[in-house]
């Protein structure tokens, strides 16, 4: 077969290591020897011997997201082979965590991680379930995180001179010692988001760095998530 769409830009080489690595702008390889986590629904293709099992959250996560629509649900992946991921085709990145490191993350934008890093649904200070019930998965330890986000994000630094306020179906992770909470703006509700009224944004303090994205969940992608 002969074209463009076989070109190198397109085919599939060999993994030249275990792990996690990105295949292109929209998907990530995993090399897996051994078990990995994804989200569920994730996995587009695979080759080798491999197993994919639902993984529960726990009493605790799945009441969470039995009161917020929010969660991470997931697969364990177990074996040895090669799988990719994705999701709608979003834009994949991979963030490496070291011991110490702590990163806040909403759910929908998770994609697949390293079994070694260990995570928590927890509820965002400041933002409970009468401020908009904002539930994210907090990760910790050692290893990789593939993450999606609708369009290039945006990380912003934040400073304990420059808060930083980020519309709350937006926001797509922080990282350690920042505090949250709300701010309510009546002034600018009728210029964001085309609405009017009240505006309610997540205020982001400390020292650290917060990753936005360019778009925002509507009531129907909502759903689907």
């Amino acid at each position: 077969m002969k074209g463009d769409l076989f070109s190198s830009e397109y085919m599939v080489q060999p993994a030249t290591a275990a792990g996690m690595s990105l295949q292109n702008a929209k998907s990530i390889r995993y090399a897996v020897n051994g078990e990995m986590l994804a989200r569920q629904g994730a996995m587009i293709s695979y080759r080798g011997n491999l197993q994919f099992e639902r993984k529960g959250q726990g009493v605790g996560g799945m009441l969470k997201r039995a009161v917020t629509g929010e969660g991470l649900p997931l697969m364990a992946v177990r074996g040895q082979g090669e799988a990719w991921f994705a999701h709608e085709a979003q834009n994949c990145f991979i963030i490496d965590i070291d011991p110490g490191d702590v990163f806040t993350v909403n759910g929908r934008n998770v994609l697949c991680f390293d079994a070694s890093l260990q995570y928590e649904i927890k509820t965002v200070k400041g933002a409970g379930v009468t401020g908009g019930g904002l539930f994210n998965s907090v990760f910790t330890g050692q290893g990789r995180l593939g993450l999606v986000c609708e369009g290039s994000p945006l990380v912003i630094p934040v400073s304990p001179q420059w808060p930083v306020y980020v519309d709350t179906d937006a926001v797509v992770g922080w990282t350690a010692n920042l505090q949250t909470s709300l701010h309510r703006s009546q002034s600018i509700g009728s210029m964001i988001r085309g609405g009017s009224g009240e505006a309610v944004q997540l205020m982001l303090q400390g020292e650290g760095f917060v990753v936005v994205r360019p778009s925002e969940v509507t009531p129907q992608k909502a759903q689907q998530h």
